[in-house]
């Protein structure tokens, strides 16, 4: 603890590089417990990426932020990676120049909820930017040099706007090119704007099999770009649609076909196997009398299957 102490100078998060024009902190200060054992665990795999934290580190200053690069890279030879998230609103503020900037001097890779490329979504979701703001922020980051990217949520726009959503978002990422995209499905949680809107009526849950639907149509008009997809969460239904376009296409396709192909009972017993844990791929799957059980217990509590995945979604996050 103490080596890390000296190293970190008693600070231990990510964002102490935030805090390179303040006076350097005192060495014998007491360091946090729970962060020293963090960064024991960083350091001992070898201190090889770095994600600057928190949801939009852009926001800063493009002089503060050559300074807190130059930092982290001196502190940490060994990293090979530098990340952050940051809006789409906040990088069509960023020059190219800016950009180009901070890829000399280190950061790698920047991570975009985009969610949307339709005016209409992003304007009920009140995303603060607009379809031609996300082109412009996506090909400045591309074109600098810096890694993309970006997400897409599956059923935002609801039963409402789907079919947009999906060719908007898709024209938005043709447009773009990002390095990679990733599949998150909108979730309304319980307490938030979007939940509200649904108990209010004015937006409309997608059940899961129109979820893989809508990406089924996102994903053929997908054009001309060569990003790597992944569906690496939880709240996706289909995990395994993954690939690298435009190449894995019909693999891709195939999958979402394969779901969409099965019995109905089928798929509720897949979509129910995903949702309590039972099952993580479509290869994984296999009809069972525990399935089915669970099936109709909850079936039976919420009144129908779709109404009760609203109701496990959320404990997932």
């Amino acid at each position: 603890m103490a080596a890390i102490a000296r190293r970190l100078g008693h600070e231990t998060h990510v964002d102490a590089a935030a805090r390179t024009d303040r006076a350097a902190p005192d060495p014998a200060a007491p360091i946090d417990t729970r962060c020293a054992r963090q960064m024991a665990f960083w350091m001992e795999h070898g201190l090889r990426t770095l994600f600057l934290q928190d949801g939009d580190v852009l926001v800063l200053r493009t002089e503060r932020l050559l300074r807190m690069l130059a930092h982290v890279r001196a502190a940490f030879p060994s990293i090979s990676r530098i990340t952050a998230y940051a809006r789409a609103k906040t990088l069509s503020g960023k020059s190219a120049d800016e950009l180009r900037a901070l890829r000399n001097a280190g950061l790698d890779r920047i991570h975009v909820g985009m969610e949307s490329g339709s005016d209409t979504v992003l304007a009920l979701m009140r995303k603060g930017v607009t379809q031609e703001e996300q082109v412009r922020a996506g090909r400045r980051v591309v074109e600098a040099g810096i890694e993309l990217c970006e997400y897409y949520m599956p059923g935002l726009g609801g039963a409402e706007l789907s079919h947009a959503h999906a060719l908007d978002s898709a024209a938005v990422l043709a447009a773009v090119n990002p390095a990679f995209i990733r599949i998150r499905s909108a979730v309304p949680v319980p307490g938030t704007p979007l939940h509200g809107m649904m108990l209010e009526g004015r937006w409309t849950p997608l059940s899961e099999e129109a979820k893989v639907r809508e990406i089924r149509t996102w994903l053929e008009h997908l054009a001309g770009i060569t990003s790597v997809v992944r569906s690496d969460h939880i709240m996706n239904l289909l995990e395994d649609v993954a690939g690298t376009l435009p190449g894995d296409r019909p693999s891709m396709r195939a999958t979402i076909d394969r779901f969409l192909d099965m019995h109905s009972a089928d798929r509720e017993l897949f979509i129910v196997g995903r949702r309590i844990g039972r099952v993580r791929t479509l290869s994984d799957y296999a009809p069972s009398a525990e399935l089915e059980r669970v099936r109709r217990e909850l079936v039976a509590r919420f009144g129908s299957l779709d109404r009760a995945v609203l109701e496990l979604l959320p404990n997932f996050l």
